[in-house]
């Protein structure tokens, strides 16, 4: 009997020992096909790093100068910040004093403004925002008083009679918000805050994001985005990348981003086939590595003509649309510009 126990007692635990090595096995089969497929998804492109296919070369040469800031941390001249609400309760309509506003997580300025009795344009002109979807909780805004935005003096002699003309606002209140006389001649620099006075159209649309429509109208992904980037062609060097390259099928149609007058058509060896639109307020727009162009210089484009079609010419790895946005021919982050 006691063989018997002995014999059940080693079966039983040669079993148990058996589940467990087929439970050790299992996983280590389960590990050894994941990480395989890993290496093939890799391989493939499926999951990828690194992946270098449809970007173009250095289109820029040397480091543009960058146009985005978040806030200004330079004080206007003459102005005070205030911590809470007036320093003063006789304080009159015409006077011009500032309070802080915190930025909290789901604020938009748009809320802020309306909450102030102010205007959008006074904020990011106040503020010097030139991105609005740049601002993070946590930062601090100037909210004056009363609504109107920033004027810098362009020329010695100019007078707030002429300013408040130019913006069609009133003189005295003008005067009196910035403490000066009517006809005083101003100096060159000088940072005046003209009351209920707006922004242009167009620069409040760059600093919105509003401005620029995409160029590409069909399915792309993003395969290089503005600023510093490990060359495409040499992984050991960093390059400045002066656009955003859109990754899509050889042919997709690209229309202009926005309305202007064709000024440029050729060919380069960094770009390939390209052309180079040029808007209002000093806008320009470059389209690279087209397989093929489908307008002329001179002629007036709107957001729906079709002006080529994406394509791998020039310094590239693969089909893409290679689109810079200039102002003043400096080169500006796409991306904070496009609807």
């Amino acid at each position: 009997m006691k063989e018997i126990a002995f014999f059940a007692e080693l079966c039983y635990s040669r079993k148990h020992r058996m589940k467990e090595y087929v439970k050790i096995g299992l996983f280590c089969s389960l590990f050894v096909i994941c990480a395989a497929g890993f290496v093939v998804a890799t391989t493939l492109g499926v999951i990828h790093y690194n992946n270098t296919k449809g970007q173009g070369g250095l289109e820029t040469p040397g480091l543009p100068e960058l146009t985005v800031n978040i806030l200004s941390e330079e004080e206007p001249a003459g102005l005070q910040l205030a911590d809470g609400a007036a320093e003063s309760e006789q304080q009159c309509d015409s006077a011009l004093y500032y309070i802080a506003y915190c930025i909290k997580s789901g604020d938009m300025i748009s809320r802020i403004a309306e909450a102030y009795n102010v205007t959008q344009d006074t904020i990011l002109s106040v503020n010097n925002i030139h991105a609005s979807r740049s601002i993070q909780p946590g930062q601090y805004l100037k909210i004056p008083s009363m609504p109107g935005i920033l004027y810098s003096v362009k020329k010695d002699g100019e007078t707030v009679s002429a300013i408040a003309e130019k913006y069609k606002v009133d003189v005295q209140k003008c005067a009196l918000a910035n403490n000066v006389g009517t006809t005083d001649e101003l100096a060159a620099g000088r940072t005046i805050f003209v009351p209920d006075a707006e922004m242009d159209w167009a620069t409040k649309q760059e600093i919105n994001g509003d401005l620029f429509t995409r160029p590409i109208r069909r399915g792309y992904y993003i395969s290089s985005r503005y600023g510093w980037r490990t060359s495409p062609f040499d992984t050991a060097r960093r390059t400045f990348h002066g656009g955003l390259d859109m990754a899509c099928p050889r042919g997709t149609p690209i229309y202009a981003a926005l309305a202007g007058t064709v000024t440029a058509t050729g060919w380069s060896d960094v770009y390939g086939n390209y052309v180079i639109i040029t808007h209002h307020s000093g806008y320009k727009t470059l389209y690279g590595h087209m397989s093929k162009i489908t307008t002329v210089k001179g002629k007036k484009v709107s957001t729906d003509s079709k002006i080529g079609e994406v394509g791998s010419t020039g310094q590239s790895t693969g089909p893409h649309l290679h689109f810079t946005v200039y102002k003043n021919n400096k080169s500006m982050d796409p991306q904070l510009l496009l609807k």
